[in-house]
């Protein structure tokens, strides 16, 4: 039926099931009973009474007292029914018809309530009478039952919340409010709303352990001392009856421990979730019972034997997985592992403890004391429930059995061991796997198989490393270390104590005794004169830094190189070393012409410094370039009163830093080192290592030309040797042979004709010797003579640019031929000098190639009046100075002149510029100055069409707003008449009318507005002056602030070259704001309004084939004015209504 509750519950279909009882006075419920099941909600009367007088002698007394009773008990639930006969009609001749009984009932009883009274007609009969009163009577009964039911479930949920309001006053006990808010769990439960059932359950659940933590917190509540009582039965969670009643009792009486209540109350959540299809939401719940369990206890301090608490966790996981194989398919349970994995490695766990705590690991096996504390963890066990003797697998036979010895505990270990991991496995959770796998090593330590424990240990460790669990990767090393020292590894037995002797994260202690380990066996080796073993360097030792000197480590020849090395030494005590030694491969460059001093100069700059990555002790490189943790705070309040209930912290980006490398490569060290063989070794020889930043020298004569290569870092204790295998970065130094050079450069950035210059001479001795009387001949130009000055001087540096001496230069010239004296200077040195050179012109060379070199060298500028046009007028102000002033290299000079014209418009002015100069240290200048000119024209200098751009806010809105369409308008405006070219070229007449056609395009290269749809377009402008055409479009602001207006471009839209005849109209071929015409836009012709004479520039593109198609053609400067450019508007932004809540669980 369906059952429609108070406060706005939806309804629901429920199944309620009644009892027919006989009326008896002491079965109506008394003041204060909480008994929902067994509760009276419907008292019917029945009578077939047919006789007035017997009605009104007997009857009607009857019904009084019955009523009275009811009333007396506050039971206002009631129905009479008439049971009507026809054969008691014919024994009965003078008697009434029935409905006088029936009114006389309802007029002394039913009043107000005349449905309270109904007839049932020959009930014995079947017949349609008869069934049509049975109907209206199962109807009337359906009705008041479940109004009844309803308004006394209400009572009773408002009875149970008084109760539960009081639990802060003295004397609330909890069991007796679990005992009422279960009665309205067990009602749910009859009505088939098994939600609603588990909901109660859980709501009891959630209130004792709030009431445990506050007891840790130090706010005890008095009744929690009945569950602070010593726990003395540990038989784990019985799941397989519907209701526990010898643990109901114990709760009802006060005198359930923690263990029971806690039994009890999943027990019957289980059997709820099981009618509920929610199976693995058990083995889910149960796994965090069983941890919290255990917290519980130590929060309350309950006395608990050694391993009492271990029993009952394994023999609770055993039962919960047993149950839910009972309720599901194997198909189910293989498909859901990830659901019951937990339970079992927590059973696997438990049963470990179990069997350390019992002597069933121990090498002897288990002595008298612990025999005697298996006897006592069986004896709390106590006797196997009925429900489980018979079967052969029950949890209470599995741990007697493997308690029973050691062979039967090895086995229920390997087989709940074995079984988790492969579990693990198949579901991806390799971290879990590997963690029971490091149990099960510990287990074969401890039963002396080491070779089966290396396989579980060298796994674990590998998933550690690659995930860079530093803890987790030296706990596992010191396994593997006690594992290959007893199987006799030497070799990576050294190898994991040098990396433990390095590992911060142990003990000084625990350091030097790993440390102890290698130098006893180096020790032991250099008496036995054994064979070496090479080990990696990281684990010893790292190298930082290493630093050349000369920096560029470049040198000649017989030259000196000192390099010296950083070494981090990782060990905790000092060490003595045989020997350092730095392993070199020689290599001759190919293009060894190019390896002089110069090019390694140039190409080898460097402070000679090079810092090497350093990097954790066993953990791989690509650990530390993993992103930094993200850490947030997070605060849980109350949904009532926003009070803190919880606070913590939680990792953002845990999905970043917890992923498993499924397919990176090996990061163990590779075995097999090996040291490359050659003939170049550096070598440092009896070296004491300190902890920390030790510096190592080595210095280097230089032989033989080429490039070394450091290789390999070896480090020698006695027979062990620790090798950094690739130096990385590359480092390499190099030794150069190189022939005597001449090198000749100007001491400007080029020559000027008829003036006296220096030039600079470089002479690289290379491996030659400077001795006295070496010369250099030079040969002459007649164009190019060389000046000689008798102070001339030499001087001569070092390779590294130090100042070594300076002498005076002899110079002898003839006619084809000037010999110079060069210094002594050793070899690898260089000779600097410089001299003056003159360039002689030819009398034939132009002016213009001359006035070329203008801007490059020092002058003085006389400047001169322009040469006016002869359309111009005099320029009679005189704007620029008269005077002489100096120029430098790369330096500008402007100059201003204003031009009028006294005809009509110029098309271009023809200008010749004019300057006198000489160079600087002149001493007559008035002798030396030269003449320069420089003819150029001015062309396309007036404004045209001025352009001016304004942007309005939508209709009815102050200010544009991000994202709303604004109205751009653009206004043009024609200045003067057409020249005589763009009359030729622009013209268009149409009825008439005469105008040219331009062609506007909206661009917004900063990306701040999107313009909506056409952003170009040609129009039309008339030829007079001060017309104006206004174009009208929508833009959208995509930001707010001070946005700048968009940019308006306007080019010449010109027709064909082929026949007018023949030319379409332009807006035919126009399509989606594309036009298919010529940008006549030349990138390499000059583009200002000054062109130099001569200059060519293109002014159309290549012809097009087939339809004759428009071009287009910029503006010069200055020819359009935009006075919209560089202003602004303001954009706010807009206002989001649309708020999305998320809750995120």
């Amino acid at each position: 039926m369906e059952w429609r509750r108070s406060y706005g519950r939806a309804p629901k279909m429920i199944h309620l099931e009644s009892n027919f009882v006989q009326f008896k006075e002491e079965l109506l419920p008394k003041e204060g009973n909480k008994a929902l099941l067994t509760f009276p909600f419907l008292h019917i009367y029945w009578t077939e009474c047919c006789d007035t007088e017997v009605y009104k002698t007997t009857v009607k007394d009857d019904i009084t007292k019955w009523q009275n009773v009811l009333k007396a008990h506050s039971s206002v639930d009631w129905l009479i029914v008439v049971v009507e006969s026809d054969a008691k009609k014919k024994n009965k001749t003078n008697i009434l018809p029935r409905t006088s009984i029936v009114d006389k009932i309802r007029n002394d009883f039913c009043n107000k309530q005349s449905d309270r009274c109904v007839v049932l007609s020959d009930p014995l009969k079947d017949s349609s009478r008869s069934q049509e009163s049975w109907n209206a009577f199962l109807t009337k009964l359906r009705t008041l039952l479940l109004m009844s039911f309803t308004k006394n479930l209400g009572k009773f949920e408002d009875d149970m919340r008084t109760l539960r309001e009081k639990r802060t006053e003295p004397g609330w006990s909890f069991c007796e409010y679990f005992m009422v808010q279960e009665e309205l769990a067990f009602v749910f439960e009859m009505l088939q709303q098994f939600e609603d059932a588990l909901v109660q359950y859980d709501e009891l659940d959630a209130l004792f352990s709030q009431y445990v933590v506050n007891f840790g917190a130090g706010d005890g509540a008095n009744w929690l001392t009945f569950f602070c009582q010593p726990v003395r039965s540990w038989n784990g969670l019985i799941l397989r009856k519907p209701i526990d009643m010898e643990k109901r009792e114990l709760i009802q009486n006060q005198e359930a421990t923690l263990l029971d209540l806690r039994s009890y109350l999943f027990s019957r959540q289980c059997t709820l979730l099981i009618f509920l299809q929610r199976p693995w939401e058990v083995s889910q719940r149960a796994l965090e019972l069983l941890h919290n369990c255990v917290q519980e206890l130590k929060l309350l301090e309950v006395s608990v034997p050694p391993g009492a608490l271990d029993c009952w966790v394994f023999l609770s996981c055993l039962e919960v997985l047993q149950r839910i194989e009972g309720c599901c398919d194997r198909a189910q349970i293989d498909a859901n592992v990830s659901h019951t994995v937990g339970l079992w490695s927590y059973a696997t766990e438990k049963l470990k403890s179990l069997g350390y705590l019992c002597g069933l690991v121990s090498e002897k096996g288990p002595n008298s004391e612990d025999l005697n504390r298996t006897v006592d963890l069986l004896a709390g066990l106590g006797a196997e429930r009925p429900e489980t003797a018979n079967a052969s697998q029950s949890p209470y036979k599995k741990l007697k059995e493997a308690l029973s010895s050691v062979e039967a505990f090895e086995k229920h270990y390997l087989d709940l061991s074995h079984a988790t991991i492969e579990m693990y496995t198949n579901i991806g959770r390799i971290r879990s796997a590997k963690l029971v796998g490091k149990d099960l090593a510990e287990f074969y330590m401890r039963k002396k198989g080491p070779q089966k424990a290396e396989v579980y240990l060298q796994g674990a460790l590998k998933t550690y490393l690659a995930e860079g669990w530093a803890l987790l990767v030296t706990h596992t090393r010191k396994q593997l270390a006690e594992c290959q020292k007893q199987l006799g590894q030497i070799e990576n037995y050294l190898q994991t104590s040098s990396l433990l002797a390095g590992d911060n994260h142990l003990t000084e202690e625990e350091r030097k005794r790993f440390c102890q380990e290698i130098l006893d066996f180096t020790n032991q080796q250099a008496e036995n004169q054994g064979q070496k073993v090479i080990l990696p360097m990281h684990s010893f030792a790292q190298l930082k830094t290493l630093h050349f000197d000369p920096p560029n480590a470049v040198v000649h020849v017989g030259g000196k190189l000192s390099i010296e090395l950083t070494l981090l030494s990782q060990m905790p005590i000092p060490v003595q070393v045989d020997q350092v030694a730095i392993h070199v491969h020689f290599s001759i460059e190919k293009n060894s012409y190019r390896k002089t001093a110069e090019w390694l100069t140039k190409h080898k700059t460097s402070n000679g410094v090079i810092s090497f990555p350093s990097e954790i002790a066993g953990l791989p490189l690509s650990r530390n370039s993993l992103p930094a943790l993200e850490l947030a705070e997070m605060y849980e309040r109350s949904p009532s009163d926003n009070s803190l209930n919880t606070a913590g912290i939680i990792c953002k980006n845990a999905h970043m830093l917890l992923r498993r490398q499924e397919s990176s490569s090996s990061l163990d060290v590779p075995s097999g080192l090996t040291l490359e063989d050659g003939a170049h070794v550096l070598k440092c020889n009896n070296l004491t290592l300190e902890p920390g930043d030790n510096k190592i020298t080595f210095n280097i004569q230089a032989k033989e030309p080429g490039t070394y290569t450091l290789r390999q870092l070896c480090t020698s204790v006695g027979k062990v040797q620790f090798v950094l295998l690739h130096i990385y970065p590359i480092v390499q130094y190099d030794v150069y042979s190189q022939e005597p050079q001449l090198k000749v450069e100007p001491m400007t950035e080029s020559l000027l004709a008829g003036i006296p210059q220096k030039v600079k001479f470089t002479v690289t001795t290379g491996h030659y010797t400077m001795k006295s009387g070496d010369t250099l001949q030079l040969s002459n130009a007649d164009a190019m003579p060389i000046l000689y000055h008798p102070e001339s001087k030499a001087v001569i540096y070092s390779n590294t640019r130090e100042k070594i001496s300076e002498s005076s230069l002899r110079i002898q010239s003839s006619e084809k031929i000037t010999s110079i004296s060069l210094p002594v200077a050793p070899a690898y040195h260089v000779i600097e000098f410089e001299l003056e050179v003159m360039y002689l012109p030819s009398a034939t060379e132009s002016a213009v190639e001359k006035g070329n070199t203008i801007n490059k060298e020092n002058h003085r500028k006389n400047k001169e009046k322009q040469k006016q046009d002869n359309c111009m007028a005099t320029v009679d102000q005189k704007l620029n100075p008269a005077s002489q002033q100096v120029v430098y290299s790369k330096q500008s000079m402007f100059f201003v002149w204003e031009l009028k014209w006294t005809k009509e418009l110029p098309l271009s002015l023809q200008c010749l510029f004019s300057v006198s100069f000489c160079p600087a240290t002149s001493e007559e200048q008035s002798l030396t100055l030269k003449p320069f000119t420089y003819k150029f024209q001015v062309e396309n200098f007036f404004t045209l069409y001025h352009v001016k751009t304004e942007i309005f806010p939508p209709l009815d809105a102050e200010y544009c707003k991000t994202g709303s369409l604004c109205s751009l308008e653009v206004s043009i405006t024609r200045l003067v008449e057409l020249s005589e070219v763009d009359r030729d070229e622009a013209l268009t007449e149409s009825d008439g009318y005469c105008t040219t056609k331009l062609m506007y395009e909206v661009v917004d290269n900063s990306s701040n507005w999107a313009v909506c749809g056409k952003s170009s377009g040609v129009i039309s402008m008339p030829v007079a002056p001060r017309a104006t055409h206004k174009v009208h479009m929508e833009v959208m602001p995509l930001f707010a602030g001070h946005l700048p207006f968009p940019d308006v471009r306007l080019f010449k839209y010109l027709p064909h070259h082929s026949a007018h005849s023949m030319q379409l109209d332009a807006d035919s071929w126009i399509e989606n704001d594309n036009l298919s015409v010529d940008k006549n836009v030349d990138e390499q012709a000059d583009s200002s309004s000054v062109r130099s004479r001569g200059s060519l520039h293109s002014t159309a593109s290549g012809e097009h084939k087939g339809l004759p198609m428009p071009r287009l053609q910029p503006f010069s400067p200055g020819q359009v004015f935009n006075s919209s450019t560089g202003m602004q508007i303001l954009v706010i932004p807009s206002k989001d209504d649309h708020v999305l809540e998320v809750n995120v669980t």
